[in-house]
C-alpha cells in the first residue's frame, strides 16, 4: 500500500507543478479563516481523493479542501488524513518549500505517512516503524541523529513571541527555517534535532510528518508531554507541540 500512496503523492505533485510552472493559472483565493487556497490545492485534492477511494474504498478520506462534517466523521476508527498542498504560502512565494501530505490514521495514530516535495522531488515515507527518504531515484532508510549544539528547525512563515521566548531559554543551539511539513522530515533524517511549534496548526498539517518523524525515532508531543492524537474531534486544530529526538 505504501508504494501506491507514494505514487499517488507524485501524481498530485505533478498536478501542483502544472500550476507552479505556469501552465495553469494559480487563481489565489482566501478561505473563511483567511488562509490562501490555489488552483493547485484543488487539483491535488482531486487526484488524491480519487486515488485513495480507488485504493481503499472502505476507508473514508478527510482532506483539508473538503473536510466532512462532525456528524459524518465522529465515529471513524480509521481514515485517510490529507493536506493536498501543505505550505500554500511557500507555494505562492515560489520557494519550493511545500509538500503533499497523506497519512493513514488508525485509532488516533498515524500508522502510515507520505510527505512529497514536488519541486525538490524528495519523498519521505513511513510504515510499520520504518522511515525512508527517496531522492534522485535512491531510497534509503532514515533515523534521527543527536548533535551538539542541537539544530532547531522553525517555520519560515509563522514566527511568534512564544517561540522567541522559548529559543531564548533553550541554551546553546542553532536554528534553521523551512516551510511545510519538511520540518518534521529534517528531524526524521537527522538534519535537525528539535522542531517546536506554538502557533496554530491543523491535523492535516501534521499527521504525515508525524508518522515519518516517529518511525525515524523522534517524539511528537504536546507541551504537556502527550502524544499528538488524531482521534476525530469537532475541531481540526492541534495543540502546540514539539518534535524532538530527546
Amino acid at each position: 500500500m505504501l508504494e501506491h500512496v507514494c505514487q499517488l503523492a507524485r501524481s498530485a505533485g505533478d498536478a501542483i507543478m502544472q500550476v507552479y510552472d505556469g501552465a495553469t493559472p494559480m487563481d489565489v483565493a482566501s478561505k473563511a479563516d483567511d488562509s490562501p487556497v490555489t488552483a493547485a490545492d484543488i487539483a491535488a485534492h482531486k487526484v488524491i481523493v480519487a486515488g485513495l477511494k480507488a485504493l481503499t474504498p472502505d476507508i473514508p478520506v478527510l482532506s483539508e479542501e473538503d473536510p466532512p462534517g462532525w456528524e459524518v466523521r465522529q465515529h471513524w476508527q480509521q481514515y485517510w488524513l490529507v493536506d493536498p498542498l501543505d505550505g500554500t504560502k511557500e507555494f505562492i512565494k515560489r520557494n519550493g518549500e511545500f509538500t503533499v501530505n497523506i497519512a493513514l490514521i488508525d485509532k488516533g495514530k498515524p500508522v502510515l505517512g507520505v510527505v512529497y516535495a514536488p519541486v525538490m522531488k524528495m519523498m519521505y515515507s513511513a510504515h510499520e516503524g520504518k522511515a525512508w527518504k527517496e531522492e534522485c531515484g535512491i531510497r534509503k532508510q532514515i533515523r534521527v541523529r543527536d548533535a551538539r549544539p542541537p539544530l532547531v528547525v522553525i517555520s519560515r512563515s509563522h514566527a511568534d513571541n512564544e517561540l522567541k521566548e522559548y529559543l531564548q531559554q533553550l541554551g546553546d543551539h542553532q536554528t534553521t527555517s523551512i516551510g511545510s511539513s519538511l520540518k518534521f522530515c529534517l528531524v526524521a533524517e537527522g538534519q535537525a534535532q528539535l522542531y517546536p511549534r506554538f502557533g496554530p496548526t491543523n491535523v492535516w498539517d501534521t499527521a504525515a510528518g508525524h508518522a515519518v518523524a516517529v518511525a525515524a525515532g523522534a517524539h511528537v508531543h504536546d507541551w504537556q508531554g502527550r502524544t499528538l492524537d488524531y482521534t476525530p474531534r469537532e475541531s481540526f486544530l492541534n495543540p502546540g507541540f514539539r518534535v524532538s529526538i530527546y
